[in-house]
């Protein structure tokens, strides 16, 4: 069974991402379009522009052409924007890197892109140049100073203000963001995503989202994920708002930003969605600007997002998507209409969606949980250098496996349950660790929390969940809390006590961290 939106079809201009992006550049040049949140540092869009020019003269002064690549090794600031756009606009690919990458993951991605320069901020220098020199790239460039860098002051000086690119570029083919992605299985593959995915992926949400020229939003999500790239970077652009940048989430800072720019709606992970309903510092800030949160890049309970809600006093929705579909699928406009608490939303428009049996592949009723299999203008070109994987991923009518387990009702809302590859097998059944974390979320001693598989000779896995506590409370408590909420082969059979829960810059839960931890102590005794 095919699903589809219940939205209208868009259409999708034939155009390059920044052709898009700055459409109506014009009609705001002299407003603020990034501004750097610890410094108070801000570009107009007339800045920007003229930033994004001279960067791309640089880059062509330095014989950087249609299809060469570059690798933005940083955190979020202004200038990344300026970078990203020029790259763009020459028919380069972006290669993005995750800043907490060491030396040796960063030049596996350098390698594997073939990145001829990479651009990186001057506490990650170190790492940069060393990677780098492992691969045989000539020239690093930092923000600032900082040894066996150039300085991007030095890098753009002396270059053509107009320079163009040399051959035309090609929205449909093209690619020009290739972030990495583990995908459903393996270690990271380049994603290759063409002008026209996220030109589609725009266009496809940008009817949800009542973003308008002066509005603030603050950028938490790292421009490296393709969330904080595309929602956030290019899409408050598109709509002539401000990003104001933090080059790491500080609850602080962000709630200062929050509270000092009047900010109306906020893109966020279920971490920070955690923080703001539970955390005390909350209640010292003004929030009453904030009408609309939108959640994404990992599953969030019914319970944390209520909570949520109730403690802002503003809309708590989600989203679904993934890297390798640009990354929108699934949205909740802004019309409380449409939200279902624990629900990513409805289907955007131009995109399909069968939710397919797990095992018998067959398509599942509605109501009924399977695999989520996309298709759309948004779903990437491919792997890079890895046509089995695409294979894998793709089908040859071009279905997108998603690895993520959910269903839809009645309605069309669909429900992530998680994914595939982190289900616990216990004797047989099923038990998705991201609805037990909701759970214990609920409690009101924990702070925070993660749930991982756990081997057993009579089960083969059992549910144990790692917890942060906010208060005193036992492992018993916490065991006999879950079971009283869920079927019996679900129960949590052990739990320990943490610090803090290892997390990705996008929030996903690092599972395989604790997974590892666990099974270390199995190999010692």
């Amino acid at each position: 069974m095919i699903l589809r939106s219940p939205f209208p079809e868009v259409p999708i201009p034939h155009v390059t991402i920044g052709e898009f992006v700055f459409e109506h550049a014009g009609d705001w040049w002299d407003e603020p379009a990034m501004i750097d949140g610890p410094s108070g540092r801000s570009l107009t869009y007339g800045d920007l522009r003229t930033l994004i020019g001279r960067c791309r003269g640089a880059l062509v002064a330095r014989g950087f052409t249609r299809g060469d690549v570059l690798c933005l090794y940083s955190p979020n600031v202004p200038e990344y924007a300026a970078v990203f756009f020029a790259v763009a606009e020459l028919g380069g690919v972006n290669t993005t890197a995750n800043p907490t990458y060491g030396a040796e993951e960063l030049a596996r991605q350098l390698k594997d892109s073939g990145a001829k320069i990479v651009v990186t901020a001057p506490q990650l220098a170190e790492r940069a140049c060393m990677a780098a020199a492992a691969t045989g790239i000539k020239e690093v460039v930092s923000w600032t100073d900082a040894p066996g860098c150039t300085p991007f002051a030095t890098f753009m000086s002396g270059a053509p203000a107009h320079a163009h690119a040399a051959h035309k570029v090609e929205p449909a083919t093209d690619v020009v963001a290739l972030p990495y992605s583990s995908g459903t299985t393996g270690l990271p593959k380049g994603v290759m995503l063409t002008h026209r995915n996220l030109v589609a992926n725009l266009a496809q949400i940008e009817f949800s989202d009542s973003t308008a020229p002066g509005d603030h939003l603050v950028g938490v999500l790292p421009f490296f994920h393709i969330y904080g790239m595309l929602v956030v970077l290019c899409g408050v652009l598109r709509k002539g708002g401000c990003v104001l940048t933090m080059p790491q989430f500080d609850l602080e800072q962000y709630l200062r930003l929050t509270s000092t720019y009047g900010v109306r709606r906020a893109f966020l992970v279920p971490p920070i969605a955690l923080a703001l309903a539970k955390h005390p510092m909350v209640d010292q800030f003004d929030l009453s600007k904030l009408k609309f949160v939108t959640s994404g890049a990992a599953p969030m309970g019914r319970e944390l997002e209520e909570s949520c809600a109730a403690r802002i006093g503003c809309v708590v929705k989600q989203g679904y998507g993934m890297t390798e579909t640009s990354p929108v699928t699934h949205f909740t406009p802004e019309d409380p209409a449409f939200v279902r608490h624990g629900s990513c939303g409805l289907l955007v428009p131009n995109t399909e969606c069968r939710i397919v049996h797990v095992e018998t592949r067959r398509d599942v009723e509605k109501g009924e949980q399977g695999e989520l299999l996309i298709r759309g203008p948004q779903v990437m070109k491919g792997y890079l250098n890895n046509p089995d994987a695409t294979a894998q991923a793709i089908d040859i009518d071009g279905w997108l496996q998603t690895g993520d387990v959910g269903h839809v009702d009645a309605d069309g809302f669909y429900f992530i349950v998680d994914r595939l590859k982190e289900f616990i097998k216990y004797k047989g059944f099923q038990v998705a660790p991201a609805e037990l974390e909701g759970v214990l979320l609920t409690h009101p001693a924990v702070a925070d929390c993660a749930v991982i598989p756990m081997a057993n000779e009579e089960a083969g896995e059992v549910p144990k969940a790692f917890v942060v506590t906010r208060a005193d409370v036992t492992s018993e408590q916490l065991m006999a809390y879950v079971a009283g909420k869920v079927a019996s082969f679900k129960k949590v059979r052990s739990v320990e006590f943490i610090e803090k829960i290892p997390k990705s810059p996008s929030g996903k839960i690092l599972r395989r961290e604790l997974i590892a931890l666990e099974r270390s102590r199995i190999v010692r005794s």
